[in-house]
């Protein structure tokens, strides 16, 4: 007994199995929309925060450090730097900056002001309470 794997099977088999997974597909994504509201917590900016995300971004800390997964991994995660260090010593460790250890890479030097550490403690605090579905893998980022 021969049996054919014809063009039309192929192609059937190619068609049938695109459908099931453009429908997988369309799942995850709509159930992924769903949960952006609840787990981003949009809703909690505030303009400080916004001023500290304008202070990261306009002095390129990501291209050091990683947020939430995003940027460069040469320094440590920032995502949960807040529940990881408390605002007290984010604000020491930002001010001694450079410590001058030699063979340590070190942080540059930032001219901020009281408020702008208040907003950089802000835009930390609120990327603390985003859920990231336990990422990082670990508290040390």
């Amino acid at each position: 007994m021969q049996q054919i794997f014809t063009k039309a099977m192929a192609r059937n088999i190619f068609l049938g199995s695109a459908a099931i997974f453009l429908v997988i597909y369309i799942a995850l994504s709509v159930d992924t929309w769903r949960q952006i509201p609840v787990r981003d917590h949009a809703d909690q900016l505030t303009d400080a925060v916004k001023r500290g995300k304008y202070l990261m971004d306009s002095n390129n800390c990501i291209g050091c450090h990683t947020v939430n997964g995003e940027g460069a991994y040469f320094a440590p995660e920032l995502g949960n730097v807040y529940t990881r260090r408390g605002p007290e010593f984010i604000k020491a460790w930002i001010q001694t900056q450079p410590t001058g250890i030699a063979g340590r890479r070190q942080m540059p030097h930032f001219q901020f002001t009281d408020a702008q550490y208040e907003d950089l403690i802000a835009y930390f605090k609120w990327l603390s309470n985003i859920d990231t579905n336990h990422w990082p893998p670990n508290t040390q980022g």
